[in-house]
């Protein structure tokens, strides 16, 4: 018993521990260690509550991440309403909103305004109970929102439980997610590669990114978080803005550094004038600033409108718009087959370049927008690279606009367009032979965990599409030796090893080619399931949904997926002229002896020297038995290669056995 109270001590302390540093970098910005000791810390942290489950709560800094993929989110009623604000854009504006202040206050009253850079992020409402997280909701329409607390715990600069150690019985705390400019431009980077359509600004990418269904993507996106207002509250009194700021900054909110606190509205007016000549140098970015009268017992006496506080308002800074009008709307094919809207604009001056484009992002923005082709429409390029349409001049409209019509079929190569679910924007084409496709398709098709073609890498592939040498996968089974020495640096002696490792692919497993399809959803071991489940590719093309039940590691989204990609008229030819080629589209049954491994799970956890993992894994089902991700009871083997991790010290936990790479290799017969 005193071990295990001595174990509880230690998480309690490396607990308390992560939370100081998380207070001291999101909080204060002054870290006390290198982000290598944090991640050791966390290590630690992760390697105890796995060995002592009994341990574990829900407000360890290891529990940000976890949870299963949702089907959507649950609505949340906040405790009191998410008021927009009214804005202001110019001081006479700003001086109009001082002057209702005081006349609702009276003349005799003493006010004092604190003023806020305003986030260019996503309404967050966060509450706390005794000091712990337990809801994180969206604004939604101010009373009800989104339930994305799963989400919210990824975010590290929010805290799963308050420092102090007075912590309210109850505090809604109001502010802003957002993501830095160059986080922002990393995910664009990467949606770009990927065909994605990118994120217009910082708060486009933080909506979407608190809207993921999966937690673990929402916790690669790096969100960060502003507390800047107060909700529903019981504990000790707080008298003003100023003051509930210092204090929700000592329980551990970060707070921005740069509010003030601002004796009158010239000092306001000179906070306002300041910070529009230095927000360019920001992290992130501002559209403006929100002033807000300092007193709560004057919040309380000033009131609300239907829809804003009377004591609160935003003063927006300008930001580089045009008029121009839309003179088509086309439709762009991504390189992962996401179908997106582009404008094409009358050229207009906006922020210094000429502008010619303008993304749209996807149908349902233009929905959002009410534009229709021919419309006139505001511009706005505010430290954004991209330029984005952000109004519809309605009024004169001349009735000659269209209304833009969703294609039903690619564009590109006339294949079927779909959603998979009526909650998700983008629209895909599904087609593996699209040309818009063709070249990320046919880089997975002959890679290593796929067809294995040595030689067929990306500055091969690319001259093949770029030359119109290929026009889908069965097509790279035609190539002659001529063809490839039109290619840059290819000789006779290079031609001739990339015809034969295209050759030796045809004698490839059924996994590999249905792996190889690059249908969507389908990974390696889905492909191996579905290979060992239907034996032949006509078997899975004929499939139905329903045939799919209850088959390890293929859901609904999976199946569904499968089903359409074998529907389509392209795919049905491009296996015609596969099987023609001669490439084998059966899963040949293999006879081997019982080993070790026939019939039992193994988990590898460690760097190996004689293999990659997905080469090991396939090793083992190749011998009859079963790969799994992590250790549990019904784990039969783990093995065991350099710098092992939790899973090792599981296995031993559950006196699971443990073998080395030199055992394992024994065992398959190397």
């Amino acid at each position: 018993m005193e071990e295990k109270s001595q174990i509880k001590k230690k998480i309690e302390a490396l607990r308390t521990q992560i939370r100081h540093h998380d207070y001291m970098y999101y909080v204060l910005s002054q870290p006390e260690i290198s982000d290598r000791e944090y991640d050791e810390l966390m290590r630690k942290l992760k390697e105890l509550e796995e060995q002592y489950p009994e341990f574990v709560t829900a407000d360890s800094p290891t529990q940000r991440v976890g949870g299963e993929v949702l089907e959507g989110f649950k609505t949340v009623k906040h405790r009191l309403g998410m008021f927009s604000l009214d804005n202001t854009y110019n001081f006479d504006e700003l001086k109009d909103w001082d002057g209702r202040v005081r006349k609702g206050l009276g003349s005799g009253a003493k006010i004092e305004y604190v003023t806020e850079l305003k986030i260019d992020g996503v309404s967050l409402n966060l509450t706390y109970e005794k000091g712990l997280l337990i809801i994180g909701a969206t604004r939604g329409d101010g009373t009800t929102g989104e339930d994305v607390t799963n989400n919210v715990k990824t975010v590290r600069a929010i805290p799963l439980k308050l420092m102090a150690g007075n912590a309210p019985d109850l505090i809604e705390v109001r502010g802003e997610v957002y993501l830095d400019k160059e986080e922002l431009e990393k995910i664009n980077k990467q949606r770009q590669k990927e065909g994605e359509a990118l994120f217009a600004n910082p708060r486009n990418a933080a909506s979407g990114s608190l809207k993921l269904l999966d937690p673990k993507l929402v916790a690669q996106r790096r969100l960060k978080f502003f507390a800047h207002s107060l909700g529903a509250f019981k504990g000790k009194e707080i008298k003003s803005q100023w003051e509930y700021l210092m204090t929700i900054r000592e329980w551990g909110l970060p707070v921005n550094p740069h509010s003030k606190l601002c004796k009158n509205l010239d000092e306001v007016i000179d906070y306002c004038k300041d910070w529009q000549d230095k927000r360019e140098k920001l992290a992130y970015e501002i559209d403006g600033i929100v002033v807000k009268v300092n007193s709560l017992a004057q919040q309380k006496e000033l009131g609300f409108t239907l829809k804003s506080p009377r004591w609160a308002v935003a003063y927006k800074y300008p930001a580089h718009q045009a008029t121009t009008q839309v003179l088509q709307i086309n439709v762009q094919v991504g390189r992962t087959g996401v179908i997106t809207p582009v404008a094409e604009l009358k050229p207009v001056e906006c922020g210094g370049v000429t502008i010619k484009h303008a993304t749209l992002h996807n149908f349902d923005e233009i929905k959002r927008l009410g534009l229709k082709i021919g419309d006139r429409v505001i511009l706005e390029r505010a430290g954004e690279v991209i330029p984005k349409i952000v109004k519809v001049v309605e009024s004169v409209r001349t009735g000659k606009e269209k209304e833009l019509q969703i294609p039903r079929v690619c564009p590109v190569c006339g294949g079927k367009i779909t959603k998979e679910k009526e909650e998700e924007v983008a629209y895909r084409c599904i087609n593996p032979s699209c040309p818009a496709q063709l070249e990320r398709g046919l880089i997975h098709f002959a890679s290593r965990a796929a067809m294995d073609i040595e030689g067929m890498g990306e500055s091969v592939v690319k001259q093949l599409v770029g030359k119109g040498m290929v026009s889908d996968f069965a097509d790279i089974y035609a190539l002659k030796k001529e063809d490839l020495l039109k290619l840059d640096l290819f000789k006779e002696k290079k031609a001739e090893n990339l015809l034969s490792a295209i050759e030796k692919s045809k004698r490839q497993s059924l996994s590999r080619l249905i792996y190889a399809l690059g249908i969507r959803h389908v990974g390696e071991k889905a492909a191996f399931v579905l290979a060992q489940k239907f034996k032949t590719l006509d078997n899975l093309m004929q499939a139905k949904k329903e045939d799919f039940d209850g088959i390890y590691e293929v859901g609904e989204v999976m199946s569904q997926s499968i089903e359409d990609f074998f529907k389509q008229e392209n795919t049905k030819k491009l296996i015609r002229k596969l099987k023609e080629a001669g490439v084998n589209t059966e899963e040949q049954e293999v006879r081997v002896k019982k080993t070790a491994l026939t019939d039992k799970s193994v988990v590898f956890t460690g760097e190996l020297k004689g293999f990659t993992r997905s080469q090991a894994e396939q090793l083992v089902r190749q011998m009859g038995g079963m790969t799994s991700s992590s250790v549990s009871k019904n784990t039969d083997f783990v093995v065991v290669g350099e710098n092992p991790g939790a899973k090792y010290e599981k296995a031993k936990k559950l006196g699971i056995k443990i073998i080395d790479e030199k055992e394992f290799s024994r065992l398959i017969g190397r």
